[in-house]
């Protein structure tokens, strides 16, 4: 079987617009909630996000294209940049052909949609510009760093919901396992600070109400949590063959096991309270990459500080490690970053990986246990470990539960 390997990262986030300072203010407990600056929030009841600041779309593309796309495309192209560049990869006509891009997105330019229903709604159809279409559609995302990179292998882009971030990296996995490319550049862009989105989430239910302290309003896990922090950003991870990689002499990051999708078929938004999908991803996920429960050191767990969703976790856990769940590390990042939806899978791939080579987990900021969940959170302060395997949590809306499965590299 092909071994695949992550040989370079990248990231935007709240608390970092690169991989070293995203991994440091991770590590320093750092949020990056505040009331929401992209529109005007004065009336609404939900109004602080964790939202990507300082971005300069135009170091990454040039002017022209950076106004013709959406943020979440910007994002994408951003953090493909800098994990291209973190492998010392260079993409040319030699060797296009065989990277492929599978950039993750939940809802796409969604904002871009509801831009433009506005203006015809204000203006009527001729203010309506060309660029909607391209811009709004969720494949953008991948189709755009293709076109930058000149990336000309397989293209294409999940959309999982709140579980697209690192379906992408197993489904680049198995591309490479496949044989259909050597590279592949994998992760989650998004970007949906906007009224309709966060109006919609704020009537669904799953937003936390503690508007008047944005960064302690996140609390995964905690006994005290009400619902998550919306967020943006992305992450993306150059996967290749250890052929590949070993052949250009390149750094091994960690190395891709694999991974396994489930389906909870209960609701369209709410887990099942057993956490029976999660449970058989995570079974799944260790039998793919050949595992047993008690190899595993880390979790960076979905955990995203709502009611439902941190209680069928723990069961999940339980029901898939036995009496190991009480031996995993468990961290949430989200509780600094928000919930990027489809970014927030690749985001804590970053984190696993640096976890797995700095031999140190990050905190869930913000918590306070709860006797219904006796796992091991690893709360408020980093906690050393000397990891070998770490796995990454997302489930989606829908009830689409992805788990990968990460190792440390060898030396």
């Amino acid at each position: 079987m092909t071994r695949v390997f992550i040989t370079g990262m990248g990231a935007l986030t709240p608390i970092g617009n690169d991989v070293a300072t995203f991994w440091q203010n991770l590590l320093a407990g750092k949020s990056g909630a505040g009331r929401i600056t992209s529109f005007d929030t004065e009336d609404m009841p939900h109004n602080i996000a964790c939202e990507v600041k300082d971005f300069d779309a135009t170091q990454y593309m040039d002017r022209k294209t950076a106004r013709r796309v959406h943020r979440s495309s910007q994002f994408a192209v951003a953090v493909a940049r800098q994990a291209l560049a973190d492998a010392g990869l260079t993409i040319d006509a030699s060797n296009g052909e065989r990277v492929g891009v599978l950039m993750a997105t939940g809802g796409g330019g969604i904002t871009e949609i509801e831009a433009g229903a506005l203006e015809v709604v204000r203006k009527g159809w001729r203010s309506v510009g060309p660029f909607v279409v391209p811009s709004a559609m969720a494949n953008a995302v991948s189709c755009i760093i293709s076109i930058e990179v000149g990336a000309k292998g397989p293209v294409m882009t999940s959309t999982a919901a709140c579980a697209s971030g690192h379906y992408s990296i197993i489904e680049g996995y198995h591309y490479l396992q496949r044989g259909e490319a050597d590279v592949i550049i994998a992760g989650g862009a998004e970007s949906l600070m906007s009224m309709l989105t966060m109006a919609a989430f704020g009537r669904m239910g799953p937003l936390s109400s503690r508007t008047d302290d944005p960064e302690h309003a996140c609390r995964p896990f905690s006994v005290d949590r009400d619902g998550f922090v919306a967020g943006e950003g992305a992450a993306a991870v150059i996967l290749e063959t250890e052929e590949h990689a070993r052949a250009r002499g390149a750094r091994l990051y960690a190395e891709v096991l694999g991974g396994k999708l489930t389906g909870d078929a209960f609701h369209i938004t709410a887990p099942d309270p057993n956490g029976d999908g999660a449970a058989r991803a995570l079974i799944g996920a260790l039998q793919m990459a050949r595992l047993k429960p008690e190899d595993i050191d880390i979790v960076m767990a979905h955990g995203t500080g709502t009611v439902l969703n941190d209680i069928s976790e723990t069961l999940a856990l339980k029901r898939a490690f036995g009496a190991a769940a009480y031996k995993l590390k468990i961290t949430s990042i989200k509780s600094m970053v928000g919930h990027a939806l489809g970014a927030a899978g690749a985001e804590s791939v970053v984190a696993a990986v640096c976890a797995l080579r700095e031999g140190i987990v990050p905190p869930t900021i913000n918590y306070t246990p709860d006797p219904e969940i006796d796992l091991h959170i690893v709360g408020n302060h980093p906690e050393k470990v000397d990891a070998r395997y770490a796995i990454v949590n997302a489930f989606g809306f829908g009830g689409q539960n992805v788990v990968a499965v990460f190792g440390r590299a060898p030396t």
